[in-house]
């Protein structure tokens, strides 16, 4: 499992400008299964993607796909995280 914390690096104005194509690129990985949530940072700084991913390969991949990240709008960092505990309907991330 991982965390992807995306920092906008641009204006808001800028951001704005790509996130239909952001929005595309979340529902792409929704329908595979590999994201599981995500949204907005408050204040407005960036955003939060928790993705259900084989390895730190596969998630560095993906992100290169995101429009943000091709138009370097935003940073990403990365934190890879090993569930041992969830709430009830969620066991089947459990990584222990």
């Amino acid at each position: 499992m991982f965390i992807a914390s995306l920092n906008y690096i641009q204006p808001l104005d800028k951001i704005e400008q790509y996130l239909e194509a952001h929005r595309a690129f979340l529902d792409k990985y929704y329908q595979r299964g590999v994201f599981l949530m995500s949204g907005r940072k408050e204040p407005r700084t960036g955003g939060i993607i928790l993705i259900h991913a084989a390895d730190l390969d596969e998630v560095n991949r993906i992100i290169a796909e995101d429009p943000f990240n091709r138009e370097k709008v935003a940073e990403y960092t990365i934190t890879e995280f090993l569930p041992s505990k969830t709430a009830v309907g969620l066991e089947k991330y459990l990584q222990i």
